[in-house]
Parts: C-alpha cells; structure tokens; sequence
C-alpha cells in the first residue's frame, strides 16, 4: 500500500510524497494516523536550518535514529488508529486509538511494544499532546518547585503554557510568565498564571513580585526559559534570587547564548539547570523511569486537556503552507497538526 509521508528537504522547503509502505510483519501492526502535531521548537529548526550538525535527530526515539541531513522526515507526536495486523497480534487490538513517536506521515508500521494506547476519557485531539505534556513534566521536575516560592517562565508557546497549567496546581507565592502574543498571554492566565507580562515589560517583574510579596522581595527562586531565544537567558539571571534556579527547556539548535556572567550572578550561586525530556533526572531514577513518567502525564492530560490549545488544522497535503503560517505569523498559532 501506498503512505503520505512529509519531508524536510532544506532550510523552508518541505514537499509531501507518496512511498509504498510494507505489511505488518510478525508482531507488528498498521496505523492509519489521524493527527500529528508540528514541534514549533525542533521542527523549526530543521526549517531554519539550524539544527545541530553533529547529533542524531533523536537517538531515544527508533523512527527517527540517523544523522539530520536533508532530505529527512521528522515529528514525533502522532495519534491513530491500528487497522491491521500480523502474525502473534490479539485480534483485540483492531480498533485502538494509540499514540507513537512518529513524523509526519498517513500510515505506519511498528510493534505493539512502541505504542500507548490512549487512556479512556482522552481524546485523540488530547493525546496528540503528550509528548509536549511529558516535557513539561520534565521540565518541573528538574525545576523542583517549593512551597511560597516565585516562579518566572519566559515563553507561552505550547510547552510553556503546559509547563504553566502543571505549575499552577502548586501552592507558590507567585506565577509569572512572560510572552510577546496576547493571544498565548490570555490562555497563559486562562491556565492559572498570576500574571503573563509582555517582554518590553519585564523590568516590572521585579515590581510585581514585591507587591504580591510585601516587601520581602529577592527575586525569582525558580525560573524557566521557553522561548527558544538565548538573549532571554540574561533577562533570567537579571531577575533570579540569591541560590536561584533556572531551568533551560529551550532547545537553541546552532544559536549561541551570549551570557553576561560577571555581575549579578558571579557572587548570587545561580544554578544554570539543562532540561531535556530524553532522559530522566538521576536524582529521581531510583524511583521514576520513563514509564511512571508517561503515567503521570496522562493524568495530567487528563486534568489539563489542552485540546483547546489546538488553533490550526491542515491536510498533511497542505504542509507547506502550515510552516509557513509558523515562521510568517508564529502569534496566530499555539498549536498546529496535521489532519490524514
């Protein structure tokens, strides 16, 4: 049979084709993908060009093992259904609706042992999340909020208003999050952010933690850089209390950081924290692997149901014109996926 398969062929040029897909072999099944959803990080990378030249495009993930050179298919966040299997597959798996990581394209084949089948109460529309949902996860995790502490995330793309929306559920003295678009503003707040800030304002969120803190202000104990942006990450040490953290989710690609690090942080013990979903914190390995990780996200999914984040729906046919909508107009969109 035939699949639609998406491909990165060079910096803003992608082109959809049409290639033969095997049979499902022993142990093996056919997913027809309903959606996938665009990574506006990673994914615009490749776009740009400015993904990194000497790593794979994701050693933890089997679809996507190999160097990034063009041409190249890429994504990872595909939900669907299985509609044909091999030899040793339960019958019973017929009909279910599952996630994989797995790029942009209609069809599939893998084992059962790389899918999860998506938890009753949870759309499809709701799964195609859990990648960003996992990361977000991660990304509180590793920044292990306490009690009474001031929380900053710079950024309200799709994983900053997910790490936003599991933050919220945490008794701190404040949540504040910063971003250029209102329209990832409204939603930041709609998700329990005390206040999202534009970046030209960031020089009041000293300000505002001292209102919210009656004078006892210190900074930000915790903050987060989201925005993909490595010039933000000084406006992060700027704002950071004595013995600080700050979580860097963002992933730059080729863009260097520029970092000013001979005032305020030389003598503030700063922790500068790398934040990044493939691997699990050592300090919690010895009670959380990867699969209590993903249970725990899909609880979350559950409670957030960041369905609604969804802004954009295109035919995978239509490929081109939804990264063009994500380098042109990146403030009309919080999420964008690709229908089959």
């Amino acid at each position: 049979m035939e699949m639609t398969s998406l491909y990165f062929l060079a910096p803003g040029n992608v082109d959809v084709r049409q290639e033969q897909l095997a049979q499902p072999g022993p142990n093996q099944v056919l997913v027809r993908t309903l959606l996938s959803a665009i990574s506006s990080g990673s994914e615009m990378l490749l776009y740009h060009g400015q993904f990194p030249d000497n790593i794979d495009l994701d050693a933890n993930i089997e679809s996507l093992a190999g160097a990034a050179t063009y041409p190249l298919k890429y994504g990872y966040s595909a939900v669907g259904e299985i509609i044909e299997r091999g030899d040793g597959i339960n019958p019973d798996w017929i009909g279910k609706k599952v996630f994989s990581f797995q790029p942009h394209v209609s069809h599939f084949v893998t084992e059962t042992s790389l899918l999860q089948v998506i938890p009753e109460g949870l759309t499809v529309e709701d799964a195609v999340f859990l990648p960003n949902l996992e990361t977000a996860l991660n990304f509180v995790m590793d920044g292990a909020p306490l009690i009474g502490e001031n929380v900053v995330i710079f950024g309200q793309g799709i994983v900053g208003l997910l790490t936003t929306a599991l933050l919220a559920q945490f008794p701190l003295s404040s949540l504040i999050t910063i971003d250029r678009y209102p329209l990832r503003r409204q939603v930041s707040l709609d998700y329990g952010a005390d206040f999202c800030l534009e970046p030209s304002e960031t020089k009041s969120i000293e300000q505002t933690i001292l209102e919210i803190q009656r004078e006892s202000y210190r900074g930000a104990d915790l903050s987060y850089e989201l925005t993909g942006d490595p010039k933000v990450l000084n406006h992060a040490v700027e704002i950071c209390s004595f013995n600080g953290r700050i979580v860097i989710g963002s992933w730059y690609g080729k863009k260097q950081a520029v970092l000013d690090l001979g005032g305020w942080f030389h003598r503030s013990r700063i922790k500068i924290i790398s934040s990044q979903v493939s691997s699990i914190n050592p300090e919690f390995s010895g009670r959380w692997d990867k699969s209590r990780r993903f249970q725990v996200a899909w609880e979350m999914l559950k409670r957030v149901k960041p369905a609604q984040l969804i802004t954009h729906r295109f035919p995978i046919q239509k490929a081109g014109a939804a990264y063009r909508l994500l380098d042109e107009n990146p403030g009309d969109t919080i999420q964008v996926v690709f229908t089959y």
